[in-house]
């Protein structure tokens, strides 16, 4: 439990024993499910914790309150990482008010069979507490449809839900005058690509609609609580939302047996010859796909590079195409490498994904038959001095 500000505490929690978020992306460094706790003349929290973690949840939340009971809790996201816990705290507080708007009701229904003592709220609709009023922005799709986030007025606080948020469990410390933001900023990234990187028209138009308001803190349901770092952290959810992305080159590849994986080291050395300075090579069959897809967010140039199997691409590099196009990716300038042993398919399928996701594709692919015996030095060099310049 801390204060942040005014009569606004954190009561969130962290969780270092959960490996895999959503049961897909790793969480080396773990995660915080924050919750938050406003005591005024009303009691309101806002979001709850993954249900494993709800013990320690109720006990900060009696001790932010003085064991006062709780008169309402907001719900700006039903993710159960963030709803597991609403069952509970009723039973806990069974006269507590649920607030949400409609999307949210119905799911609170459809989850947890709780239909009374709810509260609708509209888009721009506001609750007083005493002191402090909320006031509720509906932001649907960022990044599912009942998503909204409530701001406290007087105190200057907007709750973002996921909107801002990041992976990493908070070491030592719950705000960022206690944590660094650049020790976050790879996990905001990666957090940002696997789970809000499908829906960059909504986070642009969430950031739009929010613009006017004056914040001094961003209590998000993930991460740090942003005081000092607020503009870093909107500049960045502002670029990863329009897919901005800088000058350098994710290299992913498959290679069954080696020949591929030796082409794309030649690869990049030349690229890196033609002053290609920033540089991710990685091996599909082995790599976090979080961390392939937070720097295909980061970079603007991807090389694929797959061997042929059974007619078709290999597996985990077919897989990466379809996350990238299942996250619309935009602006990225792409490089195909194919392999075969006796017969081709590998590049026609990339070119395929290409054409139907409208790609902008190097026009000087590479196709290896068998080893790199095949391919001639200055097809490497004229694929890496295009793809340099294009970039």
């Amino acid at each position: 439990m801390k204060n942040i500000k005014n009569s606004i505490f954190y009561v969130g929690v962290n969780d270092r024993t959960t490996h895999l978020f959503e049961r897909l992306w790793s969480l080396r460094r773990g995660v915080s499910y924050n919750s938050y706790v406003i005591v005024d003349e009303k009691v309101a929290v806002i979001d709850t914790v993954e249900a494993s973690s709800a013990g320690t949840f109720f006990g900060n939340i009696a001790e932010a309150t003085g064991g006062r009971p709780v008169d309402y809790l907001i719900v700006n996201h039903m993710e159960p990482d963030h709803s597991g816990s609403i069952a509970m705290l009723r039973n806990r507080y069974p006269e507590m008010k649920i607030v949400g708007n409609a999307k949210t009701l119905q799911m609170i229904a459809g989850y947890y069979g709780i239909s009374d003592n709810l509260v609708e709220v509209a888009d721009g609709g506001t609750l007083s507490l005493g002191k402090e009023t909320l006031t509720f922005y509906l932001a649907p799709m960022v990044h599912w449809p009942e998503t909204m986030v409530t701001y406290a007025s007087e105190a200057k606080v907007l709750f973002s839900g996921d909107a801002f948020g990041c992976f990493g469990a908070l070491d030592g410390g719950v705000t960022d005058e206690q944590l660094r933001f650049e020790d976050y900023y790879d996990e905001m990234v990666r957090y940002y690509a696997c789970i809000v990187g499908k829906y960059g028209a909504p986070v642009q138009k969430a950031i739009q609609k929010l613009s006017a308001l004056q914040i001094d803190v961003i209590a998000a349901t993930h991460g740090p609580v942003w005081m000092n770092s607020i503009p870093k952290v909107i500049a960045l959810y502002d670029e990863l939302s329009r897919y901005a992305a800088g000058k350098g080159v994710v290299l992913a590849y498959g290679s069954m047996y080696g020949n591929t994986a030796a082409l794309c080291d030649e690869i990049a050395c030349k690229l890196r010859s033609n002053g290609v300075e920033k540089i991710k090579i990685y091996d599909l069959s082995s790599a976090d796909m979080s961390e392939v897809l937070r720097d295909i967010f980061l970079y603007r140039g991807l090389v694929v590079a797959s061997p042929t199997y059974n007619n078709e691409l290999f597996p985990p590099v077919r897989e990466l195409l379809n996350k990238v196009a299942e996250r619309t990716v935009k602006g990225r300038l792409f490089g195909f490498v194919g392999s075969f042993t006796w017969a081709s398919a590998a590049l026609k399928r990339m070119n395929e994904y290409a054409e139907k996701n409208a790609w902008e594709v190097l026009p000087c692919s590479i196709e290896m038959k068998q080893s790199a015996l095949s391919v001639r030095d200055e097809q490497i060099e004229e694929f890496a001095k295009q793809f340099a310049e294009a970039l």
